[in-house]
């Protein structure tokens, strides 16, 4: 006999997920196999939505999804595996940072190319189109060069 659960419509009310991020998550395995009724839908227990808010919470941190298998695993384990988390949580630290550096250095380079644009807008030099320095830099510098 099928225990009471929670239908998708409802997990999704309760998680804010998707009925699709829902259903994405069970096929990646990051749920264990859900119950269905004999019509053939999903029942999902407490203990299933409480894994999909961790699944959301860690994703929001910039978790992949198979460190977040990762994670399921290690919250099962024994309190060895906070030395585990603390590992992938340093990796994600310097992912971040790196990321940021990125768009700090991008968010110089637009700003360098806005006021360019600007300045060619003051001289009114636009009368054509091989007058805006922005797109002469871009169809000839090289892929590589900064």
């Amino acid at each position: 006999m099928l225990r009471k659960g929670f239908q998708t419509g409802r997990v999704s009310a309760e998680t804010g997920l998707s009925v699709d991020a829902i259903r994405f998550y069970e096929k990646q395995r990051l749920l264990e196999s859900v119950e269905r009724t004999e019509g053939g839908f999903r029942r999902f227990t407490e203990s299933d939505i409480q894994k999909l808010k961790v699944i959301q919470r860690a994703q929001k941190l910039g978790f992949s999804l198979p460190e977040i298998r990762e994670l399921l695993v290690l919250q099962n384990g024994d309190t060895r595996a906070c030395c585990h988390v603390r590992d992938l949580l340093r990796g994600k630290i310097a992912d971040v940072r790196n990321k940021a550096r990125h768009l700090k250095a991008l968010d110089k380079e637009l700003t360098k190319s806005l006021r360019k644009c600007e300045r060619t807008l003051r001289v009114g030099d636009t009368a054509h189109p091989s007058s805006c320095p922005v797109l002469n830099e871009i169809a000839h510098r090289g892929p590589d060069e900064d």
